[in-house]
């Protein structure tokens, strides 16, 4: 994925004058002319030989691959920071510039070694790339923290290993297919004009994030729909086929139900004409359809059966130390019967 923040000439409509804006500048000066970056060379100990130094600098940066025209070095008033402005050839959102962004940065850790100059790169494409990292980096530990908390609810309410194992790869799955679907769509462009994009973009830098803690509370809800249901009928036959055919008979229309509200609900940020929210909205609206008829209504099913009576295994010694959660009533069935 290419991850970022998209830019007037990607998010906006060419009926909006921020677009027509960004294709006059493109068409006069350049895509690079809306990507331009500014790079800031701070000087640890000035001597002589500093600014000979800096323009050598200047000269490598000029060489490197992509780039347009590099201004003038403009020094500081005291002599420590000098300014260059760079114009790429390749617009904001293009894999070129950051590459460039990135070589510059590389570049610097040279310089910082022998010459104790170090180079700061930012701009437009300069903030994408951090504010993508900073997420990205934040990503792996906000995924396994919610997978894991929600791992462990599960083997309490369903007592089983299994079926909650079940259910945290069965979202994985779901997460990967809708942010494929948008790197199909949105970034490779795919069937834009259909879904009413301006042109192929990145995909929004914290669209994974909102992905993630908005898809995986659905498809928790629909998993306990299911397999409750699934549960409570196999702790009063013990039959595990029957079982997940009652399930799927009395849970499928609420999961059916509530996938076909939610889908709508997020189709209609999709006749926003913004990009970023419309882009949110078709990533939601895809993920439940194919968390909610794909995985939880047909693979869910289709694994309970092939596991069978070791779907509900749970070690005796684990069984014993888990806190109790009653989501089916069994106590207060437990209760009446012994009443009568």
């Amino acid at each position: 994925m290419n991850l970022g923040l998209p830019s007037d000439g990607t998010a906006k409509s060419t009926e909006m004058t921020e677009r027509r804006a960004y294709d006059l500048l493109t068409e006069g000066y350049g895509e690079g002319f809306n990507a331009q970056l500014v790079v800031a060379a701070k000087v640890s100990k000035v001597t002589e030989e500093t600014p000979q130094v800096i323009g050598e600098i200047v000269k490598e940066i000029s060489d490197l691959k992509d780039i347009k025209s590099v201004s003038p070095l403009i020094p500081g008033p005291s002599g420590e920071i000098f300014m260059i402005q760079i114009t790429p050839e390749s617009g904001p959102d293009d894999i070129e510039t950051k590459d460039l962004v990135n070589l510059i940065r590389d570049k610097s850790k040279e310089t910082e070694k022998e010459h104790d100059i170090a180079l700061m790169v930012t701009g437009s494409t300069a903030m994408n790339i951090d504010i993508s990292q900073q997420l990205n980096d934040a990503l792996p530990l906000f995924a396994s923290l919610i997978i894991g908390l929600a791992y462990i609810l599960l083997v309490m309410v369903f007592r089983s290993l299994l079926v909650p194992l079940k259910a945290v790869v069965g979202f994985l799955l779901s997460l990967g297919a809708t942010l494929g679907f948008m790197v199909f769509v949105v970034q490779d462009g795919h069937f834009i004009n259909f879904f009413g994009f301006p042109s192929e973009s990145p995909i929004l830098a914290f669209l994974p994030v909102i992905t993630i803690g908005i898809l995986f509370g659905l498809a928790m809800d629909y998993e306990i729909f299911l397999v409750s249901k699934m549960r409570e009928s196999y702790m009063h036959t013990g039959d595990s086929r029957k079982a997940i055919l009652y399930g799927m008979r009395d849970s499928g229309r609420v999961v059916t139900a509530a996938a076909f509200i939610m889908m709508a609900v997020f189709l209609g940020f999709m006749m926003n004409p913004d990009a970023m929210i419309k882009s949110i909205g078709m990533a939601l609206a895809f993920g439940v359809f194919f968390d909610a008829f794909i995985v939880r209504m047909t693979i869910v099913p289709a694994v309970m059966t092939l596991m069978g009576k070791s779907a509900w295994y749970i070690p005796k010694w684990l069984d014993k130390i888990l806190p109790n959660i009653d989501v089916e009533g069994e106590s207060i069935t437990h209760k009446e019967r012994n009443e009568e």
